[in-house]
C-alpha cells in the first residue's frame, strides 16, 4: 500500500490536520513494534498488553506515524504524526475497508473447520495463473489479521484471497461484512471449537455467517458432502457451486491415488487432466477442488489450475516433509489438530512407504469441550501397531487415548509414552534418542502444545 496521512485522515473522519501530514507516505500498516519497517503506521492494539506501551519500540524501528487511543491522550508521542480514535482497533477496520474499496479487487473470502488455510493456499495459487494475487499470510484471519491482510495489497491487486476464522458467533458475520467476498468458500464442518459451539449443527450455523457479506451477484462454494451445508445453503440467494467426492456435486474427483509424497486425481470437468498434489491425503483432494472451483468460476482451465497447484506454496507447519538430523522422515502437521484431522492424517501417514519405524506424536487437541477426553479416547481407532510402531502422546487429553491404548491391549504399555504439555524437551530427547535415519516420525497437535519446538529440534 501507499497513501499520505493525509489521506487516512480523512478516510477515518478526521478533517483538519496539520498540512505537513499532506508530505508523509504510508507504505505499510503494522500492530506489532516487533515487524514494522521504515514508513509504517503503527496501531496500538489493547490486548493482553497495550500497544500504546511499545510506541518508542515503534518509532525507533522507522514507524512515521500512529493511530492513538484518545483516552492515552496522556501518553500520546510529541515527536510523531498521530490520528487521535476512539478505539485503534475499529479504526484500522474502518481504514481497511476504505483501502478495500479504494483498490476494489475481486474478493474470494474462505472458512472451514479443516482445510482453509491449505484451501487459500491452492486457491491463490490456482487464480495466480490469471491474475495479480494477494492472500492471507501465516493465518492472519480474525479482525487483526484481516485488515493488516487487506492494507498489504499493492494497487494493481485484482483478487484477494483472505481466510477468515472463528471462535465465535457473530465473528464470521463481521468479517464477511467487513470483506464483501465476491466468492464464499465453506471447505467442511467438524469439530474445531466445538467446546464453544456444543454440536456440529451450531457450528455449521455459525460458518455460514461468511455469507452475510456475500454480495447479490456473488457465488457460494460449499462441500457438497456435507447434509448441514447443503440443507443451510438453501437459504442463500446467490449463485452456488458445490465440490466432493460424490459425482452429485458441481465438481468431483475420481482415480484418487497416493504416493509418500504427492496425491494425485482426476476431475470431471476435463477428465483428460491428472492433477497431481505435492501433499499427501485424500482430505487434500477436496481442498484442491474447491481451489479448481474458484477458478472455474474465474474461467481459468483445469490444465492450468493443476500446473498452478503442483508446486503450490503450503503455509508452513501443514502436512510437511521434512529431513531430521538422523536422516528420518519427518512429517509435521502441528498447527492446528482436531478428531476429523488427526484421523485423516493418522490414515494418510499408515500407508506411507518405509523401511525401519512408523514414530506418532499427538499432542492435545484443544477446545473440544466436555466431551474432550472421549474424543482423544477414540483415536485409538486409527492406530494399529502394525502401521505405528511407537505411539507419543502429549497433554492432558492424551492421557485418555494412551489409557485406552493400553488398558484394551491395543498396545503394549512400554510403545506408549505420556508426557504433560510442560515436557517438551524431555520428549525431544527421548525421541532422538530412539529415532533411526530408516524410521518416520508423524508429528500432529493443536498449535497451543507446540510441538514445533520439537519439530526444530529434530531437523
Amino acid at each position: 500500500m501507499k497513501m499520505q496521512l493525509s489521506e487516512i485522515a480523512r478516510a477515518l473522519g478526521v478533517d483538519e490536520y496539520p498540512d505537513q501530514w499532506n508530505e508523509v507516505s504510508v507504505t505499510s500498516v503494522q500492530f506489532d513494534s516487533r515487524q514494522l519497517t521504515p514508513g509504517s503506521l503503527f496501531v496500538p492494539i489493547k490486548g493482553q498488553r497495550d500497544g500504546h506501551q511499545f510506541i518508542e519500540q515503534a518509532i525507533q524501528a522507522g514507524a512515521v506515524a500512529t493511530l492513538w487511543a484518545k483516552d492515552h491522550e496522556d501518553t500520546r508521542p510529541a515527536d510523531l504524526p498521530s490520528i487521535e480514535v476512539e478505539d485503534p482497533l475499529a479504526a484500522l477496520q474502518k481504514l481497511a475497508k476504505y483501502y478495500l474499496d479504494k483498490i476494489n479487487p475481486k474478493v474470494v473470502a474462505i472458512t472451514g473447520s479443516n482445510g482453509k488455510t491449505t484451501t487459500k493456499d491452492m486457491t491463490a495459487a490456482v487464480l495466480a495463473t490469471e491474475f495479480n494475487v494477494v492472500k492471507t499470510e501465516a493465518n492472519f484471519n480474525n479482525e487483526i489479521g484481516v485488515p493488516i491482510t487487506i492494507l498489504g495489497m499493492n494497487a494493481n491487486t485484482e483478487v484477494l484471497v483472505v481466510e477468515l476464522g472463528m471462535d465465535r458467533p457473530g465473528q464470521l458475520h463481521f468479517l464477511s461484512e467487513l470483506v464483501q467476498p465476491d466468492i464464499a468458500v465453506i471447505t467442511m464442518i467438524g469439530e474445531a471449537h466445538i467446546e464453544f459451539f456444543k454440536t456440529r449443527d451450531r457450528i455449521a450455523d455459525a460458518k455460514m455467517e461468511i455469507t452475510d457479506g456475500l454480495k447479490e451477484d456473488g457465488c457460494f462454494i460449499y462441500d457438497g458432502d456435507e447434509p448441514l451445508l447443503a440443507e443451510r445453503a438453501k437459504a442463500v440467494d446467490v449463485e452456488q457451486r458445490t465440490f466432493g467426492m460424490k459425482n452429485e456435486n458441481d465438481v468431483f474427483a475420481s482415480d484418487v491415488a497416493g504416493t509418500d509424497t504427492e496425491t494425485s486425481f482426476k476431475i470431471n470437468l476435463d477428465p483428460e487432466v491428472e492433477v497431481k498434489l505435492p501433499i499427501i491425503g485424500e482430505y487434500n483432494v477436496k481442498n484442491a477442488l474447491a481451489a479448481i472451483t474458484v477458478g472455474d468460476r474465474y474461467h481459468v482451465g483445469v490444465a492450468d489450475s493443476a500446473r498452478a497447484l503442483a508446486d503450490f506454496n503450503l503455509t508452513k507447519n501443514r502436512t510437511e516433509w521434512l529431513k531430521g538430523r538422523q536422516g528420518e522422515r519427518i512429517l509435521s502437521d502441528v498447527y492446528n489438530s482436531n478428531p476429523t484431522a488427526a484421523k485423516a492424517v493418522l490414515n494418510s501417514f499408515a500407508h506411507t512407504k518405509k523401511t525401519g519405524r512408523r514414530f506418532v506424536v499427538l499432542g492435545d487437541m484443544l477446545e473440544l469441550g466436555e466431551n474432550a477426553d472421549q474424543m482423544h479416547a477414540q483415536l485409538a481407532d486409527s492406530l494399529n501397531p502394525a502401521q505405528f510402531e511407537e505411539v507419543f502422546l502429549v497433554g492432558q487429553h492424551m492421557r485418555a487415548l494412551g489409557k485406552r491404548l493400553v488398558d484394551e491391549e491395543i498396545y503394549p504399555a512400554e510403545a506408549v509414552h505420556l508426557y504433560d504439555a510442560n515436557e517438551l524437551p524431555q520428549l525431544t530427547t527421548d525421541l532422538q534418542q530412539m529415532i533411526k535415519a530408516d524410521d518416520c516420525v508423524l508429528l500432529k497437535a493443536s498449535h497451543g502444545i507446540h510441538l514445533e519446538k520439537v519439530v526444530e529440534q529434530l531437523k
